[in-house]
Parts: structure tokens; C-alpha cells; sequence
């Protein structure tokens, strides 16, 4: 056989080469409150993600909404009027957000993926397929972003093979917070101010110690130096003000006073209307 008549075997992979995905706390919180509110013979969640394509190609996907779906093992069926009508009633509010893929709760991708990946292919290139563990196994939440690329042989394709890309979480603060206490089975109450703060700095001297230990490490010629983490931790220090640590605490204690404060008059406020409500009550009784 002449080596020109030789039949490849290939990915199409083109399109899919530098995709990445940024999600925002949102979503995940969304998918899992769905999760909670499934039909009771529901096994998981499926649904659709909003979002846009930034200029540097990110998918960012900030919003999303359940759709009503029936599985088997042999074939599975979307509510493509419910979704429609969503996705009309999403764009209402704001339509900038536009369909970028779909998503489903479990452990990666299972056989029925490939018949839904392909519906919203015919409704939006390239589309994301966002998997979230929701069972929260060994404390951690498992979110991985796929897309779709295609297998051929020749000039025939073959299948769909589903590709892992890089996946972008960022939270502040308070979503961080509310993210670890999600992954947590069970839990006796939510943390206060006061609480999330102290696991707040308890976070921040973690990540201190970790920089001092990488700084030795790389003076002391254990490690190899990066420039780009040397440049990052210098840029770090440097928006750091300067302040003397009387300053510091006294800023630290004023905006502790101002924090109970807040809490002390929520208080009172909570109490004059629980009061005000008993009253109303009683006066119509009588």
C-alpha cells in the first residue's frame, strides 16, 4: 500500500485548543439548592449555564436554571419548551447572558451525556459541559469543565469524545465561607461575623507561612526561583500600606466597634418588630 493511501485516524481539536472556563460561586450554589429540590426518583440534575464568551476566549458562566429531564439507560428526555421558556424569561432580566453549555450533578461524564451535549450543540457552538460532585465526597467538591471533540477516521466521523479543559473558581471571602460550610455534611449553626473572621486570618496566616517557608526555600537554593511568583509576592507586599501596628490595631478595633454596633442595633430592630407584630395580633384578637 503506498503511503498516500494510508487512512488517519484524528482529533479535531482546532477550536478546543486554548478554551478555558471561569464559573462563579453562583452557579455552583444554584446547581446544588436544585440538587436538594430534585423529584425524588431523580438521580441527578441537569440544566442549562448563561453566560458569555470573553475576548480572550474564557467561557464565563454566571448563571444557570434546572431543567426538567426523564433518564434511562437507554435514552434521555429534555423539556425543550421549559427550557426555551427560561431562557426567554433569563434575557428579559439580562440579555447579555446567553446559553454556553449545560450542566449535570455527579462524578464526571456518564453515558447519556453525549445525547444532551448534542442538543445544545444545535443550540450554541462549542458548548461547556460543566459536572459538579454535589455528594461532596471526602470533604471536597469535584467541578470539571468538558467540551465535545470529535473523533474521525479519515473523512468520516467517528465519535464525540468529551475533553477536560482548565476550570476557573473564584470566590471572595464571604463565598469562600459559605462554599466550606456547603462541602460539610452537617453542620450545628452558621458562623457569625466574629467567627468568619478568625477562620478568615486563621486562612491568611496559613498562606503567610506557606510564602516565608517558599521565600527561605529559594534563598537557601532548595528550590529553583520563578520570576513570576517573585514578581507576584513582590506586587503583593508593595499594595500592602504602611502602617505602624498602633495604627493597625487601632484601625483593626474601630472597625470592630462598628461591627457590633451593626449587630446591636439589628438586635434591637428584630425585637421592636417582633414586639410590634405580637401587638397588631393582640388587638385584632381583642
Amino acid at each position: 500500500m503506498a503511503a498516500g493511501d494510508h487512512t488517519v485516524l484524528q482529533l479535531s481539536t482546532p477550536s478546543t485548543a486554548n478554551l478555558s472556563a471561569k464559573v462563579h460561586p453562583l452557579v455552583i450554589f444554584n446547581i446544588c439548592d436544585c440538587y436538594v429540590r430534585r423529584p425524588d426518583q431523580a438521580e441527578r440534575v441537569i440544566g442549562t449555564l448563561l453566560g458569555s464568551v470573553l475576548p480572550d476566549g474564557t467561557v464565563d458562566i454566571r448563571n444557570s436554571y434546572a431543567v426538567p429531564h426523564t433518564e434511562s439507560a437507554e435514552q434521555v428526555a429534555l423539556d425543550i419548551e421549559y427550557h426555551h421558556n427560561m431562557l426567554v424569561s433569563h434575557q428579559k432580566v439580562n440579555p447579555k447572558e446567553v446559553i454556553v453549555g449545560w450542566y449535570s450533578t455527579g462524578l464526571g461524564v456518564t453515558g447519556g451525556s453525549a445525547l444532551i451535549h448534542d442538543f445544545y450543540s444545535r443550540e450554541v457552538p462549542n458548548p461547556v459541559h460543566l459536572t459538579v460532585d454535589t455528594g461532596f465526597r471526602n470533604g471536597e467538591g469535584t467541578i470539571k469543565a468538558y467540551v465535545s471533540v470529535n473523533l474521525a477516521l479519515g473523512d468520516r466521523q467517528l465519535a464525540a469524545q468529551f475533553q477536560e479543559i482548565p476550570l476557573d473558581l473564584r470566590m471572595v471571602e464571604a463565598e469562600r465561607l459559605g462554599f466550606d460550610i456547603l462541602k460539610t455534611t452537617a453542620v450545628d449553626k452558621l458562623p457569625n461575623d466574629l467567627e468568619g473572621m478568625e477562620v478568615t486570618m486563621q486562612r491568611l496566616l496559613a498562606l503567610i507561612d506557606d510564602v516565608y517557608k517558599y521565600v527561605d526555600d529559594v534563598v537557601e537554593g532548595r528550590v529553583a526561583a520563578d520570576n513570576s511568583i517573585g514578581r507576584f509576592i513582590s506586587d503583593t507586599v508593595a499594595s500592602l500600606p504602611k502602617l505602624s501596628p498602633s495604627v493597625f490595631d487601632k484601625l483593626v478595633n474601630d472597625s470592630l466597634q462598628d461591627q457590633l454596633l451593626l449587630l446591636y442595633l439589628s438586635s434591637i430592630t428584630r425585637t421592636q418588630l417582633g414586639l410590634a407584630e405580637k401587638l397588631n395580633t393582640a388587638a385584632q384578637i381583642l
